[in-house]
């Protein structure tokens, strides 16, 4: 009974507890400029729903390098960036698809099996070069077809998204 009174008692003193407790769940804004955007059925934002990351935010992610070659690259190339399922993770996705929006308006679905079966890479480096918009940047869909050869199939070369701007979890 006690508890329950100071249940009541902590209700009383903080009707908002749940927004609050949603406030400390929110993720940082960011101070730099936005080069990608999540929304859909996220848990963390940071802005109207949505999920932004400057070029910083998404530094802070755990780091992974991945060698593999491409079809619209010669020989092997070794792409730094951060781990697709280390973001969704971050922000809380929850779903079966992830839809995928580059700068010139390419828009695939990929299935988000795809990102805990392999590790997809979300890259900002090729070659230790920083990937530019006029170059297949700031960020690159990267798959690790050489370790998979199911992933040498053409249904995969459509989920590799250079240009990426925007990320829709449903």
């Amino acid at each position: 009974m006690a508890r329950l009174g100071a249940a009541c008692a902590l209700a009383l003193l903080c009707p908002d507890l749940s927004a609050a407790q949603s406030r400390e769940d929110a993720l940082e804004p960011p101070t730099g400029e936005v080069v990608l955007a999540l929304r859909g059925n996220i848990s963390r934002t940071n802005r109207e729903g949505r999920a932004v990351f400057d070029e910083a935010m998404l530094a802070a992610l755990p780091a992974t390098v991945l060698e593999t070659t491409t079809v619209v690259t010669d020989g092997v190339k070794r792409f730094d960036g951060f781990l697709m399922r280390d973001l969704l993770d971050h922000v809380g996705a929850v779903g079966e698809t992830v839809t995928a929006t580059a700068l010139n308006d390419y828009v695939i679905d990929i299935p988000m099996e795809d990102f805990e079966r392999f590790d997809v890479l979300v890259a900002t480096h090729m070659d230790g070069q920083r990937l530019l918009p006029s170059d297949k940047g700031p960020l690159w869909i990267v798959y690790p077809r050489d370790d998979h050869a199911e992933l040498q199939d053409i249904r995969y070369d459509y989920r590799w998204v250079w240009q990426l701007i925007e990320l829709d979890v449903k």
